[in-house]
């Protein structure tokens, strides 16, 4: 007999076969069932659209903000107060703010204008954004975005043009705002504002926003605009 090792058993050249395999003595492991496939999470389709609007109203004491669609359907509403030393805000489904959808809350008192968090209604953190103080202050208006672990992701800026006559030009103030969305470099989303006597409008193009990064947090940002811009006028 001659062991063959490319199929590890001994062959009888006499009797011209191969001998039984040995037993182990190991039952054979039973076959694991596959794990089913957990179904994807769904996405509310409020934050998946690509076209947004932003309509502020001032009043004595209050802002009003409503967040539509491209079709103008009303898909959250938040109120203001002004002269607040800091900033909770809430948006809701309606003006009757039963239900709530998400929150931008300041994450220090004295950081004006500095750090928000965008948090879900399990206080969840879903992103960050933060206004570039100094240039914003003597230049163009400018925001970093961040991820939910606050991490730098990108970035929104103000065209430098346009922000400087904005403000040192005579009722640049008036000069209606155009910003883009950058991510690693590329242009993402554009933000495009209305200028009206009693209020604004900011409209939110999403060109190529990823999966990964919510739109609330970018709808968060058009809401900080439009308290910058309340202060400013």
């Amino acid at each position: 007999m001659k062991f063959i090792e490319q199929h590890q058993r001994w062959y009888c050249h006499a009797c011209k076969q191969y001998a039984p395999k040995a037993a182990t003595g190991q039952p054979a492991a039973p076959q694991q069932p596959i794990a089913p496939v957990a179904p994807q999470q769904q996405v509310n389709p409020l934050w998946t659209q690509n076209v947004y609007r932003i309509r502020k109203k001032v009043l004595t004491l209050w802002n009003k903000y409503w967040i539509e669609d491209q079709q103008g359907k009303i898909l959250g509403f938040s109120k203001m107060k002004m002269f607040k030393l800091k900033e909770d805000i809430r948006i809701y489904t309606d003006e009757n703010m039963t239900t709530e959808l998400f929150a931008i809350k300041q994450q220090q008192i004295l950081d004006i204008w500095g750090t928000f968090a965008v948090v879900d209604t399990q206080d969840n953190k879903i992103g960050y954004i933060k206004r570039k103080a100094l240039a914003s202050t003597f230049v163009r208006d400018e925001y970093e975005v961040y991820d939910a672990y606050n991490r730098l992701i990108g970035g929104i800026y103000e065209d430098t043009g346009r922000g400087l006559v904005r403000k040192y030009v005579p009722l640049g103030g008036l000069v209606p705002q155009h910003m883009d969305l950058t991510l690693n470099g590329q242009k993402i989303a554009t933000i495009n504002q209305e200028f009206k006597i009693i209020g604004d409008i900011w409209q939110l193009n999403c060109i190529a926003v990823p999966p990964y990064l919510d739109r609330r947090v970018l709808l968060a940002c058009l809401l900080m605009m439009g308290m910058i811009e309340r202060s400013r006028k």
